[in-house]
């Protein structure tokens, strides 16, 4: 490993001991040169430990007193004197860069970097039209069956301990329940893993896929943290295309061009993050076709289950898993509003057992084995959640996402170099498409991203960062009045910027 060589810092206790062993190696480096040479050596040395104890000193006593970071600047010391120059403490460890590469594509980074540019003079609110987390508006609150359900555990006594890694058995049952309720053969608890939302359930199939000259097929646009993940496990990405023109299908000519015989899997997202589509029956049972010819499993991400509100009603994937393997990854952050409760699922949808016998379930199991859980309690009110909600609830939920998908979609056409290719049908999303050419000061979709933020304090997530530049994701599902703002924010932002004719 190559070592960065770096500054050390410490205190004036720890400073003397090191003044002391390095006076103790010239010393010892001296005694060719003579006694003159040696003494000038210790005094140079002496005279650089006394100033730097003044510095110290003076850092120590100010009023008010300094910052750790100032202290540390102040108090650097020099580890070795030889032949008159200095040299720096070499360390052996430095930060791996690959995870931070990760960290720059995921939807987290890419929003914290437009926070970052937000005007803090502006007095208005901000309109967060970037990420799907719709639980800060009180339209949007979960329903009281399930805040019950967490009181409830909580006060039971019984899920203060740990979990088994693959989840308690009540919750894992419940899951398969529910989810067994739209599919032609019924999961059992052993065909259920709980996660810490599904974020851990990505990470822990794509891992689980991972192994030598491995490549995964993902969609383009999609969700980025799926490349992240990938990048961090050495697994190859290789993009296929979603069609705007027919409703964001899955190109699947594309598909059986990418695979190869190291193709372990393809993911879809449905509904669609960050499309806002959903797929029809017959267009899933075509990738499960192409799937099972092409020897490889499909990786359904269904944490949007359910919120759809157009001509195709949500068909799970896991209804096609006698043609080729599922694994479905799901959660209860969307549907319940509930992102930060962190329960999440991956499921398998196996009748013909063919994951069990290639060891995947196995794998499986023993990554979970090393990584974290969900908390306890989370998983001991799981089965009133998913068991006692009222449709109601869902129903209103997936109408007030309706009528916001109206208000963007609509509003969206009023807005100068906007183009929406299709009505968002399913999610909290839609894609819109830039016309670069109408702007006469914006150069691309990042740049946009960025004036926008800082001239309305609206937040809109840049194409690039789901693989389509030169496009924008607008998440339409935030309180009325304030997505009714945002588009208006948004229409005079782009006026502004638009060439004058």
């Amino acid at each position: 490993m190559k070592r960065r060589n770096t500054a050390s810092s410490g205190s004036n206790t720890s400073s003397d001991a090191r003044t002391s062993v390095n006076v103790e190696d010239e010393e010892t480096d001296a005694r060719p040169m003579g006694t003159k040479r040696a003494k000038r050596k210790q005094k140079e040395i002496a005279v650089t430990s006394n100033a730097e104890m003044k510095d110290s000193f003076v850092l120590l006593t100010q009023n008010p007193p300094p910052t750790h970071a100032a202290i540390a600047t102040k108090s650097k010391r020099v580890e070795k004197m030889e032949n008159g120059s200095m040299l720096k403490k070499k360390w052996g460890f430095q930060a791996n860069p690959e995870l931070n590469t990760a960290s720059e594509i995921t939807i987290r980074g890419v929003l914290n970097m437009l926070m970052s540019n937000l005007n803090q003079s502006d007095g208005r609110p901000v309109i967060p039209l970037g990420h799907g987390d719709p639980s800060a508006f009180p339209c949007f609150r979960t329903t009281q069956i399930a805040e019950d359900a967490i009181a409830d555990a909580l006060r039971s006594a019984k899920f203060n301990g740990y979990s088994p890694t693959v989840g308690v058995l009540p919750a894992r049952r419940a899951v398969a329940e529910y989810l067994s309720q739209h599919l032609p053969n019924k999961l059992s608890p052993d065909d259920v893993f709980l996660t810490v939302g599904c974020t851990q359930a990505i990470q822990t199939i794509l891992t689980v896929l991972a192994s030598s000259k491995a490549n995964i097929l993902l969609p383009k646009p999609g969700y980025p943290y799926y490349e992240a993940v990938a990048q961090s496990c050495h697994l190859e990405v290789r993009h296929f295309d979603l069609l705007p023109e027919k409703d964001w299908e899955v190109d699947l000519d594309a598909v059986k061009a990418l695979a190869d015989e190291n193709t372990v899997a393809m993911v879809i997202i449905n509904p669609g993050n960050p499309c806002g589509n959903v797929f029809a029956h017959q267009h899933l049972q075509k990738v499960a076709e192409t799937a099972r010819k092409l020897g490889i499993l499909v990786i359904s991400d269904e944490v949007y289950d359910h919120i759809a509100f157009g001509k195709n009603p949500f068909v799970p994937m896991g209804v096609f898993g006698s043609i080729t393997p599922v694994v479905t990854l799901g959660s209860i952050s969307k549907r319940w509003i509930v992102p930060g409760w962190r329960l999440g699922w991956l499921v398998i949808n196996d009748p013909n057992g063919i994951l069990k016998e290639h060891g995947i379930i196995e794998c499986i199991a023993g990554y979970l084995n090393i990584s974290c859980d969900p908390p306890t309690f989370i998983q001991g009110a799981v089965s009133d959640i998913l068991g006692k909600t009222k449709d109601d609830f869902f129903v209103k939920i997936v109408n007030l996402i309706k009528e916001d998908a109206n208000t963007c979609y609509e509003g969206i056409k009023e807005v100068p170099g906007i183009i929406c290719p299709s009505k968002p049908e399913g999610s909290m999303f839609v894609m819109v498409k830039l016309d670069i050419s109408v702007f006469e000061d914006i150069e691309d979709d990042l740049e946009f991203c960025v004036k926008l933020v800082k001239e309305e304090s609206v937040i809109i997530l840049p194409g690039v960062s789901v693989g389509l530049k030169n496009w924008l994701r607008i998440t339409f599902a935030i309180e009325h009045s304030y997505l009714e703002d945002g588009i208006k924010r948004l229409k005079a932002f782009c006026e502004r910027h638009s060439k004058k004719a």
